[in-house]
């Protein structure tokens, strides 16, 4: 019997962030992975729905060329099979990115399936492996609904999309969340007959009702979409027949994007006796990632359903890497940062306008509209709004929403001021270029800072003795 100190299950980039760590330390571990190597995020996720997204925007501009004098856009043809080897070109460069540093420690990778016999103990397909700590990271998959699959022939995963050399004509995107949004929108640019269907107007996760209204309204103006739901999902003359609302729409196929059910069935959990959440998922302690009751167990990443994003499971890789070899420490985790990829941008940052609301916080919203903002005129992209949260008493920046041109920039740059503890006073003091789609954040800034209970400064200028003018 095999025994190490780390055993690490699941090479994504939780995974792989926890060995890089594990590795200054010790030399005594080993990965487990028996699936496809690469990260779901190169392979099927975030990098080739990118590479699909841009090919889409840039044939779309297309339409606004001849407003700017510059004729024969209306010729321009996209051969979608070209497209789609283009996406596969880039994304396989993206996986041998992934898998090229593993070349250096491949001796400790085994390519085998986990399960548990005990807390410390692996059966991996027939080999029992002893650890003193484990890190799970076995990432997540598509879900499919259970109804669904008498269609299933008829569905695609956002799994299997990229490796289509041809697109259906028509097609139906379930979910707007943001892979949802993301692949509607941009099947639709590149002359798809898209419907997206969606419940409700949270699309890209955004949670302020304002908002939500205005980007349902200006989806709708670019796209077929419904906020109703799919009802009902038949096969009828090899078509689906999709019912959502009071509407029946006639499609080729559908691509199912209501969210990725977390690797965690398959591992044999029920062996240790976990405390688990509603969601069928153990609970897990959000600053340490240890597993209640078992100080040598991490659940990080996908796998733990809390933020599913690459940085954030690449900081849960580096927080359970560094306490499996060192012990346990509390790491502050960064600002809540989440960016739709449509165009334009839509993002949450910090605490959501929900948020904020639930937790009963007495705060202020200050707001921009990016229609009629100099910058966004010049590029053509007079469309967004932006809502900036700010505590009431204070100014502390706490959150924001949006949905604007280069919204993610201007997230990052919230985020930042949220990471630095700045209030409103303090983020109007910083430099503000023109003309930039930054001074829409300004705007709101100034909005926000004109509801405080606190009085505006006479200037936004700092005294060279950094006293405030009042």
């Amino acid at each position: 019997m095999k025994h190490v100190e780390v055993a690490i299950i699941g090479a994504g980039t939780a995974g792989l962030t926890a060995r890089k760590e594990v590795a200054k330390h010790t030399d005594n571990y080993v990965v487990i992975d028996s699936g496809p190597l690469g990260t779901t995020c190169a392979r099927v996720g975030c990098m080739p729905s990118k590479v699909l997204i841009q090919a889409a925007n840039d044939y779309y501009r297309k339409n606004s060329l001849e407003e700017m004098g510059i004729h024969g856009g209306e010729k321009l043809e996209v051969k979608i099979s070209e497209t789609m080897q283009h996406v596969r070109k880039l994304r396989d460069r993206f996986v041998r990115a992934v898998k090229s540093p593993m070349d250096g420690w491949e001796d400790k990778l085994i390519r085998k399936h986990a399960k548990f016999i005990d807390a410390n103990t692996l059966d991996l397909d027939g080999e029992t492996l002893k650890a003193d700590k484990i890190i799970i990271a076995t990432g997540s998959r598509p879900i499919i609904p259970g109804p669904w699959h008498a269609v299933r022939s008829h569905l695609i995963t956002t799994d299997e999309l990229f490796e289509m050399e041809e697109i259906p004509q028509s097609l139906a995107v379930i979910g707007t969340g943001v892979i949802g949004i993301e692949l509607g929108q941009a099947l639709n640019r590149l002359g798809v007959e898209t419907t997206a269907i969606g419940l409700g107007k949270s699309i890209g996760g955004i949670t302020d009702p304002r908002i939500q209204d205005y980007i349902v309204e200006k989806f709708q103006k670019e796209m077929d979409l419904s906020i109703d739901g799919a009802e009902s999902i038949i096969l009828e003359n090899n078509k689906l027949k999709i019912i959502t609302g009071n509407k029946t729409i006639y499609v080729d196929k559908a691509v199912v994007a209501v969210g990725r059910r977390p690797n965690i069935d398959k591992l044999n959990i029920e062996a240790l006796n976990l405390e688990l959440d509603n969601k069928g998922i153990p609970v897990v302690d959000k600053n340490t990632f240890k597993i209640k009751g078992h100080d040598h167990l991490y659940l990080v990443g996908d796998v733990n359903g809390d933020r599913p994003i690459l940085h954030e499971a690449a900081d849960q890789g580096n927080i359970a890497g560094y306490n499996a070899v060192h012990g346990e420490t509390c790491f502050k985790r960064r600002t809540p940062l989440a960016i739709t990829f449509s165009d334009p941008n839509i993002a949450t940052v910090g605490k959501r306008f929900q948020e904020l609301k639930d937790e009963d916080v007495n705060f202020v919203s200050g707001e921009v509209s990016f229609e009629g903002q100099g910058r966004s005129i010049v590029k053509l992209k007079e469309q967004g709004l932006l809502h900036v949260y700010a505590e009431k008493a204070t100014g502390r920046i706490l959150g924001a929403e949006l949905q604007a041109p280069d919204g993610e920039h201007l997230a990052h740059l919230i985020a930042w001021a949220i990471s630095l503890k700045l209030n409103v006073e303090e983020a109007l003091s910083l430099p503000f270029y023109h003309p930039v789609v930054e001074e829409g954040l300004r705007t709101a800034l100034r909005d926000a800072r004109n509801k405080l209970e606190s009085i505006p400064r006479a200037t936004e200028l700092m005294r060279c003795d950094d006293t405030p003018i009042r």
